[in-house]
């Protein structure tokens, strides 16, 4: 016979759970996708390979990859003001980074923290700067810190379910609120929530040296018409008649269109999504969980070696990657972390 007390914990248990799974309803996760041909060339052209779609436990390792160094954490002049007008231009956008001493030297070698500098389009003019150096830095300094906004979320999942796993080792119940999570977090990862080792496979990071260097070769260094009307940066298809951006030079008899995002970020988190769940990338997320567990970085070149079905170029692909990764220094980005200080008025940004 049910109580009063009991019938109202399962009556605040069951609102729970109606509010969850609402939230999944209208915040659903990405669907399958394919991405486009990587060319910077001609941004245009598609790929025909299906493009799918964590804090560590290791407590001493750093953020994401390896050994942490010194971090200094930037923040803006107490004199600075920023508006989302400063950030719609080059101009305005390397004005900012000044102001913010962002600098992508000061990251890699001396540990200083990146803003939480969250753009939500690419600013206007980015194929007028003619010096390929500068050019570069200014895509790698806009897209970085949306990258390690995006691992941050991951991380503290991550962290959540390496909790949970020590108390299922120590015979420990989980709370309802726990089990309710992970009903969910399974159901988004494709991943029995019982089964909380094939989660920890999963929900984890991307190396920000091989995000970086995707980006960079899937949206034409930002100049692709995906990434600027669509905020596409990694170029992923949906069959979808409606919705996305219809390729221009789109072969014969197909239908895809390229997905459009409201933000760069939503791209980003979609790009994440894709490596941490599709079956065409079983291969990067098997060699991401041997790299964790023999408590090395997470190296960016390695791991590109894992995505020859991310385009239909093969290893030709892989190549181009490590080549933006090396040529442009991006290890020494991957233990890059956001600063602590907020930047309250450029949050409503993203």
């Amino acid at each position: 016979m049910k109580t009063p007390q009991m019938i109202g914990v399962l009556g605040v248990v069951g609102l729970f759970v109606a509010i969850l799974i609402a939230a999944a309803v209208f915040d659903p996760p990405e669907g399958v996708t394919a991405a486009p041909k990587a060319h910077l060339g001609s941004p245009e052209r598609v790929s025909l390979a299906p493009a799918p779609f964590g804090f560590l436990p290791e407590a001493k390792a750093a953020l994401f990859t390896g050994q942490a160094h010194s971090s200094k954490a930037i923040s803006a002049p107490a004199t600075a003001v920023i508006s989302p007008k400063d950030l719609a231009t080059i101009d305005g956008i390397s004005g900012t980074f000044a102001k913010l001493g962002y600098d992508l030297d000061r990251v890699r070698f001396d540990g200083v923290r990146v803003p939480r500098l969250f753009v939500a389009t690419l600013p206007q003019g980015l194929d007028t700067v003619r010096e390929v150096k500068v050019r570069k830095a200014l895509f790698f300094k806009t897209v970085l810190p949306l990258i390690l906004k995006v691992n941050e979320e991951i991380l503290a999942d991550r962290q959540r379910l390496w909790r949970l796993r020590s108390q299922k080792n120590l015979g420990k119940t989980f709370a309802a609120e726990d089990r309710l999570w992970l009903l969910v977090t399974g159901e988004r990862y494709g991943v029995d929530p019982e089964n909380l080792k094939g989660l920890l496979e999963r929900v984890d990071v991307v190396s920000p040296s091989l995000a970086l260097a995707q980006a960079a070769s899937e949206s034409g260094w930002g100049q692709s018409r995906f990434a600027r009307e669509g905020n596409a940066m990694f170029g992923e298809w949906t069959f979808s008649t409606t919705a996305g951006i219809a390729p221009l030079k789109r072969e014969a008899g197909k239908t895809h269109r390229v997905r459009s995002f409201n933000s760069l970020r939503d791209s980003i988190r979609a790009y994440v999504h894709n490596l941490n769940t599709h079956r065409a990338y079983r291969e990067f997320r098997d060699s991401r969980a041997q790299m964790r567990r023999e408590g090395g970085p997470l190296d960016g070149i390695v791991l590109a070696g894992t995505l020859t079905r991310y385009s239909e170029r093969g290893m030709d692909y892989v190549y181009d990657i490590r080549d933006i990764i090396q040529i442009n220094r991006l290890r020494h980005l991957d233990d890059a972390r956001l600063s602590n200080a907020d930047i309250p008025a450029l949050q409503s940004l993203i």
